[in-house]
C-alpha cells in the first residue's frame, strides 16, 4: 500500500482514574493551560483520519469535540488501560495504523508526534514509538496487523506487553527527553513547573 493511502487514526487516553495524584491531573494547569488541553494540542490532527479522545470526564469530552475529534467515554476507568485501548480500537478499527497518546506528558510537541506519523508511512509494518537515549517512551504507533493483540490486553496492562513480544518489530524515534516526562504525582508537576525532571519519568 502507496504510504499516502494509509489511514491512520489517534488514541488519546484521557480516561484513567490518577489515583497516584489524588485528584483528576488532566485538569491542573502547566504553563498556565489545563493538562487534557495540553495534550489536544499535541497532536497532529492533519496527520490522521481521524482522532478520538476516551476520556471519563464530561469537560474533557466537551473540550475534545472543540477540536474537531471524536469524544469517547469511558464509563469503566476502573478496568484500567486496556479498556481504553480497547474503545479506541473499536472506534478505528477500519485504519491501517494508531497512535496512542497518553494525555500528561505536557512537553510532548505536536511536530514530534508529526515526525512519529511520518515515519510510520515509510514503515507501515513496523511499531513506531518515541524514544531519548534508546529509551522507549510513549506515544507509539501500531501497525493494524497488533491490533488483535491489543484488543486481548486485560487490566492495567497497555502495548507495552505486545512491544516485548516483538522486538524485531520496534522502530525508535528519538527525541529530546523532556518530551517523554509525565506527570503521575503531583510532585513531578512542581518538578516540571520548576524547569526539573520529574522524581518519577515515564518511559
Amino acid at each position: 500500500m502507496e504510504k499516502t493511502q494509509l489511514r491512520l487514526g489517534c488514541v488519546v487516553m484521557a480516561a484513567g482514574n490518577a489515583s497516584r495524584f489524588g485528584e483528576n491531573k488532566l485538569a491542573r494547569e502547566f504553563g498556565g493551560k489545563p493538562l487534557i488541553r495540553r495534550a489536544l494540542e499535541a497532536v497532529p490532527a492533519d496527520a490522521f483520519t481521524q482522532v478520538v479522545v476516551v476520556t471519563q470526564y464530561p469537560e474533557a469530552a466537551v473540550l475534545a469535540a472543540e477540536f474537531g475529534f471524536l469524544p469517547i467515554e469511558n464509563t469503566h476507568p476502573e478496568w484500567g488501560v486496556s479498556h481504553t485501548i480497547q474503545l479506541g480500537l473499536a472506534a478505528l478499527s477500519g485504519c491501517d495504523g494508531i497512535l496512542f497518546q497518553v494525555a500528561d506528558q505536557p512537553l510532548l510537541r505536536r511536530e514530534t508526534a508529526a515526525k512519529a506519523a511520518a515515519l510510520f508511512r515509510c514503515n507501515p509494518d513496523r511499531i513506531v514509538a518515541l524514544s531519548h537515549g534508546g529509551v522507549r517512551g510513549n506515544p507509539c504507533l501500531f501497525p493494524a496487523r497488533f491490533f488483535p493483540e491489543l484488543m486481548a490486553l486485560t487490566g492495567d496492562r497497555g502495548g507495552s506487553g505486545v512491544i516485548r513480544r516483538h522486538p524485531e518489530a520496534l522502530l525508535l524515534l528519538e527525541t529530546a527527553e523532556e518530551e517523554l516526562w509525565d506527570v503521575d504525582t503531583p510532585q513531578a508537576l512542581a518538578a516540571l513547573e520548576r524547569g526539573q525532571m520529574p522524581p518519577e519519568p515515564g518511559h
